[in-house]
């Protein structure tokens, strides 16, 4: 089972628990890094991984100079709205099951047969899984697999220039309130959420491994080859899609075109996945008229 759409899914908001047309080729270490032309500003389109390794530092050097050119950033989240118990809370608070039934009698007899072997396999509490809807259960198989694997929300690209920029004094701002991305997962009907964590707890089988793909992919700028290992069966989840990755892109070029028409330049920092293909963030500023090119640091 490859790392595909449904991990995407679940590491697709910054709180997981986090085809381009202008390719740069494989270099290595060249960042996934898109500068946007206006007549009065530059904005630098960073793809990020919400969750990283300590052997994934130091981050590409397009990214420290995208930075160091900006006189703003740009997040998914607001600048400190992941931090501190209180998002936790809110998270499971939306994702705890009310109405006295339990997790298991939600998912198919399959699903909960493989939820059970995961949790003993991680020793993960049986009473904590059965009291969360699956969407919730899908996020905690998926943060527990990437911590396993020595990935973890607090080295994200996204934490590190937030860190770095509340030192500097820089300001920031986010493009979603931590509630719309939770909502994106609570308001899921309940066959999509067992679908979900199904298709989570088969694809963690090969997490190690497609991991360091994806990363090598997204260091060397290659989008292409990105995408296809974050959405191999993306046709299968059509309307996951639309919700998680669409949706969101075009929401999000409202505020990006009003950054292009101010005169700061600013720093963009958004999933890598949201920047290719057809439907991606450089394809819509593309058709919109302004000029997307890879960006490389200066030597």
């Amino acid at each position: 089972m490859r790392f595909c759409t449904a991990t995407f899914v679940v590491l697709s908001c910054c709180f997981a628990l986090s085809g381009c047309t202008q390719q740069r080729g494989n270099v290595a270490d060249a960042g996934s890094v898109w500068v946007v032309e206006s007549p009065s500003t530059r904005l630098y389109l960073c793809g990020t991984i919400h969750l990283l390794r300590a052997q994934d530092y130091p981050l590409p050097a397009a990214y420290e100079s995208a930075y160091a050119a900006s006189q703003r950033l740009v997040f998914e989240l607001p600048p400190g709205a992941d931090k501190g118990a209180q998002l936790a809370k809110q998270m499971a608070d939306a994702g705890r099951i009310r109405d006295g039934r339990n997790l298991f009698d939600l998912v198919d007899q399959q699903t909960a047969d493989a939820t059970r072997a995961w949790a003993r396999r991680r020793g993960v509490s049986m009473d904590l899984m059965r009291a969360f809807q699956p969407w919730f259960a899908a996020l905690t198989v998926a943060a527990t697999e990437y911590q396993a694997a020595g990935a973890e929300p607090g080295r994200g690209v996204d934490v590190f220039f937030e860190n770095k920029a509340a030192q500097d004094k820089k300001p920031g701002e986010g493009l979603e309130t931590v509630q719309q991305q939770i909502a994106l997962f609570s308001e899921l009907p309940e066959s999509r959420q067992t679908e979900l964590l199904s298709q989570t707890l088969a694809e963690v089988e090969a997490l190690s491994g497609q991991f360091g793909e994806m990363v090598s992919a997204w260091r060397s700028g290659d989008i292409e080859a990105l995408n296809k290992l974050l959405f191999e069966e993306a046709e299968r989840y059509p309307d996951l899609m639309e919700v998680f990755l669409f949706h969101r892109n075009e929401a999000w070029m409202s505020r990006l075109e009003q950054l292009l028409a101010g005169k700061e330049n600013v720093m963009v920092l958004v999933g890598a996945g949201h920047l290719g293909g057809d439907r991606g963030l450089i394809k819509l500023l593309t058709r919109r008229g302004y000029r997307v090119k890879p960006y490389v640091a200066a030597q």
